[in-house]
């Protein structure tokens, strides 16, 4: 063989091995907590995509080395490599989804959900918009795009090449992630609706014991207040229990440990 020819099938590997990283990893960053927003310029999100990938290939050579080889049909590559990395970006997007949950349960506790709540693309109260902007910053700081291709990688050995997951287990996954979204998100804005409660028997019982008083109107600044309080003094920690459980889904995506 050539000098040239033995050029061109080593670049024509190279750009096999990149296209198959390519087809898992561009879904993951369509879904990806800061990048995957739809705020995001779609170019932007697909060069992150191809730097990704860039990054991520060079590890994953000697593994995707038998594919290259023989490769599967084309059809069955993309659609089995973009179940993966559906399934891996939605993972991380129920975490953002968690945040935003966790905010709108706290505004709507604290009589705050109608400020701010079109500022941005989407429909959130001040403390989601606070909260989601928060974890993001603080995420980009820990790195996350780093852990995240480390997992990424790591997935190869969990899920090979142009091998679909299993339906059974997909499912128990996806159950176990929204509830677990969901739960998160309600162990975050506990104290707003804790307060909320005994603001709410509070006035109540003033209510009954005084019916000329207008409550509302005095109760109303009170528990706004309380609510904006209640987010300074509660924001760092919600935000850290936030980011433990993200990087604990980052360690160990499916749980096979």
């Amino acid at each position: 063989m050539s000098p040239a020819a033995e050029l061109l099938s080593l670049v024509e590997d190279a750009l096999w091995v990149h296209f198959i990283v390519f087809l898992r990893t561009g879904p993951v960053m369509a879904l990806f907590p800061g990048f995957g927003e739809r705020t995001v310029p779609t170019r932007f999100k697909l060069v992150l995509a191809i730097l990704f990938t860039i990054v991520i290939a060079p590890a994953l050579a000697s593994v995707l080395d038998p594919v290259v080889a023989a490769p599967p049909p084309l059809g069955w590559l993309i659609l089995s490599e973009t179940a993966v990395g559906l399934l891996i970006g939605i993972g991380l997007r129920m975490f953002l989804l968690a945040l935003q949950t966790a905010g709108a349960i706290a505004a709507q506790s604290t009589s705050l959900s109608q400020i701010l709540g079109d500022a941005g693309v989407t429909p959130l109260p001040a403390i989601g918009h606070l909260l989601v902007i928060g974890g993001l910053a603080l995420a980009m700081i820990l790195d996350l795009h780093v852990h995240v291709a480390e997992m990424m990688i790591l997935t190869y050995s969990l899920f090979p090449v142009a091998q679909l997951p299993d339906p059974g287990a997909v499912s128990m996954w996806g159950i176990r992630q929204v509830s677990g979204a969901f739960a998160l998100a309600f162990t975050l804005a506990a104290p707003f609706v804790i307060v909320s409660v005994l603001y709410n028997i509070t006035l109540g019982v003033i209510n009954r014991a005084m019916p000329q008083m207008m409550v509302v109107f005095v109760g109303a600044p009170v528990i706004t207040g309380a609510g904006i309080a209640l987010l300074f003094l509660l924001a760092p920690t919600m935000l850290t229990l936030w980011i433990e459980a993200l990087q604990a889904f980052v360690v160990n995506p499916f749980g096979t440990r």
